[in-house]
C-alpha cells in the first residue's frame, strides 16, 4: 500500500507526523555543518517521510535576536519556505523560555517595563512575521519546576514579572496570529503527577481568565532506561476535556550506551515498543493532531550532546536506516487509520 512508504502517507490526514530540523547554529543540540541547509539525505527524508516540521533552534531567541536592535530570520524562514515548498506545516518554537537566550537579554540591566516591551515587541514581530503559516505555536515553554511550583529563579520573564506574563504573551501572540494554535510545552509531563496537576490547574485558570490558550503538549523525551509513562493518554486525555488540543512534540526515546557501544537487538525492540505505545496513545485522544519527533536520524541528535553514555534515540541510525522504532510508528499509525482511509 502506497501510504506505507513514509510516516506521512501512514498518518494520513489524522494526525501530523512531524520532525524537528537541525539548521545549525550555536543553540543546543544544533549540528555542525548544518544538515538542513545542504542537499543530500537529510533534506530528503525531512521532506519526504513527515508533514510538520519544527525548527529545533532557529525560532528561539538566541539565533533570532542576535541583539536587541536585530531580528536574524535567516534560519527561521529557511524553514518556513522548505515547508511552504513540500506541502508541511509548521510548528513554532518557542516564545517564552528560560533558556537559549541570548547574553544582552539575560545579562542586560531591564527595568520591568523595559522587558515586558521587548518580549511584546519579539512576539508581535516573529508571530506576525510567519502569521497564517503557522500551524502550532509554543507560546510558554518549561515555565514549572518538577514539583509544580514555578520556575521563576531561572526565567527571567517570570522572575521579574511574575506569572501574569504568561497571560500576556499569550494574548499578544493570539493578536499577532489568530489562526496558530497557542501552546503550553513542557518535559516531564507525559504522565499523571505533581507537574502535570499544576499544569492542569494553570490552564483552568488561564482559561477562566479569558486567556486564548488553545493547547498542551508534552516533549516526550524518554529513555529505556526509565518506565514508560502508562499514563500518558490519560494525561492527554483529561485536557483535552477542558477543550483543548493537545499534542507530542518533542519525541524521541535515548538508550544507554556505555562507552560508545552500538544498541543491541533487545534495546531496539523495547526503543521500538516506546515509540509504538507513545504513537498509539497520540491516536488515540480527540483532538491530538500533532506527532513530533526530537530529530529523525541518529547522525544529528541533540542526545549525546546533553545525555552522554546515551544515544540512538531517533527512528534512523546514522546511516538514515530504518531502525524498529521506525516501522513501529509506521504501522501503528497505519492501524489508527480510518478504515475508509487504508
Amino acid at each position: 500500500m502506497e501510504h506505507r512508504d513514509t510516516l506521512a502517507r501512514a498518518a494520513g490526514p489524522r494526525i501530523r507526523i512531524g520532525t524537528a530540523v537541525s539548521g545549525g547554529g550555536n543553540g543546543a543540540g544544533a549540528s555542525t555543518p548544518a544538515p538542513f541547509l545542504a542537499a543530500g539525505p537529510y533534506r530528503e527524508s525531512a521532506a519526504s517521510e513527515f508533514s510538520s516540521l519544527t525548527a529545533e533552534n532557529h525560532m528561539k531567541w538566541l539565533l533570532l535576536r542576535p541583539d536587541r536592535e536585530t531580528f536574524d530570520v535567516e534560519g527561521a524562514d529557511a524553514v518556513m519556505d522548505f515547508a511552504a515548498a513540500n506541502g508541511q506545516v509548521v510548528r513554532g518554537h518557542t516564545l517564552l523560555w528560560h533558556n537559549q537566550n541570548p547574553d544582552w537579554l539575560e545579562q542586560g540591566s531591564f527595568s520591568a517595563e523595559e522587558l515586558r516591551a521587548i518580549l511584546r515587541e519579539h512576539i508581535e514581530t516573529v508571530v506576525g512575521r510567519y502569521a497564517g503559516r503557522i500551524h502550532q505555536w509554543d507560546v510558554a515553554n518549561e515555565i514549572l519546576e518538577e514539583d509544580g511550583s514555578l520556575r521563576a529563579e531561572q526565567n527571567l520573564w517570570i522572575r521579574e514579572l511574575g506569572i501574569k506574563i504568561v497571560a500576556d504573551a499569550f494574548r499578544w501572540a493570539r493578536a499577532a496570529d489568530p489562526q496558530a494554535q497557542l501552546f503550553l510545552n513542557d518535559f516531564n509531563v507525559d504522565a499523571l503527577g505533581p507537574k502535570s496537576d499544576a499544569y492542569y490547574q494553570l490552564v483552568q485558570d488561564l482559561l477562566a481568565d479569558g486567556v486564548p490558550v488553545d493547547g498542551f503538549s508534552t516533549q516526550a523525551h524518554l529513555s529505556t532506561a526509565h518506565p514508560f509513562p502508562d499514563s500518558l493518554a490519560e494525561n492527554l486525555q483529561r485536557f483535552a476535556d477542558l477543550g483543548l488540543a493537545t499534542a507530542i512534540t518533542e519525541l524521541d526515546v535515548r538508550i544507554e550506551l556505555p562507552g560508545g557501544a552500538e544498541p543491541t537487538e533487545e534495546q531496539l525492540a523495547q526503543q521500538a515498543e516506546y515509540y509504538r505505545r507513545v504513537t498509539e496513545a497520540a491516536l488515540s485522544v480527540p483532538g491530538c493532531e500533532s506527532l513530533t519527533m526530537w530529530g529523525f536520524t541518529d547522525a544529528h541528535s541533540w542526545i549525546s550532546h546533553q545525555f552522554p553514555g546515551e544515544g540512538a534515540a531517533t527512528l534512523l541510525d546514522a546511516e538514515y536506516t530504518r531502525k524498529p522504532a521506525y516501522f513501529a510508528v509506521r504501522d501503528a499509525l497505519v492501524a489508527g487509520r480510518p478504515d475508509g482511509d487504508r
